[in-house]
């Protein structure tokens, strides 16, 4: 066993034995009561007794229970900012259904790309206020309501345009 490339000392997997024994079904209860990330749980627990062996002189603390969990304290809020500044909430997963087939290959590519093309030629032989109100809709997906009051006009006025957008977008669009 290693830490950090760093092979452990007997007396360090003894204190890692020991701390594991101790410690790890209390902490494994006190991340799950403040953390809802159920598979990191095991990892926060592992980084707890990495900082104590880091640290060194474990057997000889006064209170060790107090400081195990003040080292858990830390690791907790650690990850939570680390998920904060990385916005780890706001990433999807990885669905191999949904993802797996699809085809970066050149020529996608540049079909993905011609396609984009013609839809934002079409897109801009819209008139203004159609073009808007289309905008807002499919790309901000602003209700018929919000849109309405955003540009001072009725809601009807905001359907009539989005129907008029739709019909030029589908004369306009691929034949395939």
């Amino acid at each position: 066993m290693s830490l950090n490339g760093t092979p452990l000392a007997a007396a360090e997997l003894e204190t890692i034995s020991a701390l594991d024994k101790r410690f790890r079904q209390s902490l494994l209860r006190h991340f799950g009561r403040r953390f809802s990330e159920t598979c990191e749980l095991e990892d926060m627990v592992q980084e707890v007794f990495v900082r104590l062996i880091r640290r060194g002189g474990v057997a000889s603390l006064e209170n060790l229970q107090a400081y195990v969990f003040e080292t858990a304290s830390s690791v907790l809020n650690d990850r939570l900012r680390r998920m904060r500044t990385r916005h780890e909430t706001a990433h999807e997963p990885f669905d191999a259904d949904l993802h797996a087939n699809v085809d970066f290959s050149p020529e996608d590519v540049l079909l993905g790309k011609e396609r984009l093309a013609r839809a934002t030629a079409a897109l801009l032989e819209l008139p203004e206020r159609t073009r808007v109100i289309f905008v807002l809709r499919r790309l901000e997906g602003m209700r018929f309501q919000d849109i309405a009051s955003r540009l001072g006009i009725s809601v009807s006025a905001v359907e009539k345009h989005m129907q008029r957008a739709i019909a030029h977008m589908i004369r306009r669009r691929d034949p395939e």
